[in-house]
């Protein structure tokens, strides 16, 4: 069943730029990898694909994305000048465009991200409409969310039991899952968790003190007229 628009979806959110496709939802692509990279970006090696490799200059998808990596949101008019200012902070980018790859939703960048520590992580994502986005990938791991709600992504040994130790940390907080979505790579497993409330540092500290955890980040939603995220 596809999901019904609500009426953000069809006026659009605030922005910067001509398309809230090509513009808003880049730049909150870009800014999902900055979150899921959880360090000062240093390189950024970004594919675009499809309607956005053959617009990208006209509609400022370039700028929009490279602003999201910076910490933009939709409507922050430094958007304009993200590539200056990207210069300025020392952050180094580089693009490629794939004009037809029919695996992927026509208006779809990867983002892969160094950070100054040393940290990494690749994302797939989509651009849906109206500044609506869909989380495909991480770090080659199939998921499925929109950011549109807190979210707890992790990349862990595939044991017996992780899943209750993990959600048996969230339930301590009195914090409800919404919704989780599982998928397999080998000997590793990827857990996303849509949550009802925002989960505190203490407890993401202790998903990632699990000996077997690997990856632990958490996504915080954005609002739809700020170029804030809600903390």
């Amino acid at each position: 069943m596809s999901e019904q628009p609500s009426i953000f979806d069809i006026l659009g959110p605030i922005m910067i730029g001509p398309s809230s496709s090509h513009t808003a939802g880049a730049s909150r692509i870009g800014s999902i990898a900055r979150q899921l990279l959880h360090d000062e970006p240093k390189k950024a090696f970004i594919t675009l694909y499809n309607s956005f490799a053959k617009t990208h200059k006209g509609h400022g998808t370039d700028k929009a994305i490279v602003g999201g990596i910076l910490g933009f949101g939709p409507d922050d008019e430094r958007i304009r000048n993200a590539h200056e200012l990207a210069k300025q902070q020392g952050l180094e980018w580089e693009f490629k465009f794939r004009g037809d790859f029919v695996k992927f939703h026509s208006n779809t960048a990867r983002v892969k991200l160094i950070g100054k520590n040393g940290s990494s992580v690749e994302v797939v994502g989509a651009s849906l409409g109206g500044g609506r986005i869909r989380i495909q990938e991480i770090e080659g791991f199939a998921v499925n969310f929109t950011a549109q709600s807190h979210t707890l992504v992790i990349i862990a040994e595939d044991i017996p039991g992780s899943i209750q130790h993990i959600s048996g940390a969230v339930a301590e907080k009195g914090v409800n899952i919404a919704n989780m979505f599982v998928s397999r790579n080998e000997n590793m497993a990827n857990m996303v968790l849509e949550l009802d409330q925002e989960l505190d540092e203490a407890t993401l500290k202790k998903v990632h003190d699990f000996s077997w955890v690997k990856f632990a980040r958490l996504v915080s939603p954005m609002t739809e007229h700020s170029s804030r995220y809600e903390k």
